[in-house]
């Protein structure tokens, strides 16, 4: 599959590269980025490959990664064959109560800010970058169907939400009219599945795209560090690195090392395929942050994991999820099952008592 193999963005007509390419490296003002003229050789070389889809923030490199976009579109043209999206959320303005959030007032200063950045008219598609408790999801989703109703913005979505927060929105918006959510972004890899508890199951019942952010987990899965380095190999990300690597984590990339030494690959193809190949999934985002972590990335495209491949990397990182899921599942009389639905054993009523059952 290559990358001008589109898709469509959830249940929306929006149509998107299987990866995405993700912008958080587009500058050095954070200590670990690419360089301007770095970026745009990255970003041109993803779009020569047929890649439509690039994902920033305001925030990202303090709104550098926003500004490199803008110039390369400003000066090399095609703004309108890509979508751009970016995030609402994060706080450029130290000590001001307003300069960050998810209100009204945060909200629209933030796109306009980025829309100069971005050197366009529009935003494709507007993240909300988190979640905020302190404003009413009422306002937020109103003021994002103001800014698709004045076409500033053309789809909207959330990132790093609870589920149950992501199913109000969503259904609010259905009733009163509003421009509803075409995606999530969530964290989803190898190390971290704990969205398939609520997170993926409400993206698949309210048919939202799913892009996952740091499908290789901050570079541990890319194939750099194991259990023999992890003492002594530099992580440039700190604490995001080196907090994962531990006993569980190497048990996972032992799967995947020997996952990606029979399908005579890399690592990280292993790891980025085996994300795609999950229900939801839409387009995973990757941060290149050289020509050669782009090429070694976009690769994973055309890596085909057998399901014996998939089945190890499923059962060598399987996740423990949160209350009632593992109880419905394995728990007293909840555990009986009775006729196969879609491949699966439905649950009998539970407080009606088997065949053999004493009644209670």
């Amino acid at each position: 599959m290559p990358l001008d193999h589109y898709v469509t963005l959830g249940r929306s007509g929006l149509r998107v590269s299987p990866l995405c390419l993700g912008a958080m490296t587009f500058g050095g003002d954070w200590g670990w980025g690419s360089s301007d003229k770095d970026s745009a050789a990255i970003l041109a070389r993803y779009l020569a490959l047929g890649g439509n889809f690039i994902d920033t923030a305001n925030v990202y490199t303090k709104g550098h990664s926003e500004k490199i976009l803008g110039d390369y579109f400003d000066q090399q043209g095609g703004r309108d064959r890509v979508v751009i999206a970016t995030k609402f959320f994060g706080s450029l303005y130290t000590g001001d109560p307003n300069g960050g959030g998810a209100s009204r007032k945060s909200m629209l200063a933030a796109c306009e800010q980025s829309l100069r950045r971005l050197k366009t008219d529009y935003i494709d598609l507007y993240w909300m970058h988190c979640w905020d408790k302190f404003t009413p999801i009422e306002e937020t989703m109103s003021a994002l169907d103001d800014l698709v109703s004045s076409g500033k913005v053309r789809y909207i979505g959330f990132s790093d939400t609870p589920a149950w927060k992501v199913a109000e929105a969503q259904l609010l918006a259905r009733f009163r009219g509003w421009a509803p959510l075409a995606a999530l972004q969530i964290e989803y890899s190898l190390l971290e599945r704990t969205v398939e508890g609520e997170l993926i199951p409400a993206a698949l019942e309210f048919g939202l795209g799913v892009t996952p952010w740091s499908p290789l987990k901050s570079g541990v899965l890319s194939g750099k560090y194991t259990r023999k380095n992890a003492k002594t190999v530099e992580a440039k990300r700190g604490a995001w690195v080196t907090s994962n690597l531990t006993e569980p984590t190497f048990k996972v990339l032992d799967v995947l090392f020997a996952a990606a030494k029979e399908a005579k690959t890399s690592p990280a193809r292993v790891a980025l395929a085996w994300v795609q190949a999950q229900p939801g999934v839409t387009s995973s985002i990757i941060g290149a942050r050289t020509m050669e972590q782009l090429l070694d990335n976009v690769a994973a495209l055309e890596t085909k994991l057998t399901p014996k491949q998939l089945t190890a990397l499923d059962e060598a990182s399987k996740p423990t999820l949160n209350f009632p899921f593992d109880f419905i599942r394995s728990a007293g009389p909840f555990a009986r099952s009775g006729t196969t639905i879609n491949g699966e054993k439905s649950l009998v009523n539970p407080l009606a008592p088997a065949d053999d059952d004493e009644r209670y």
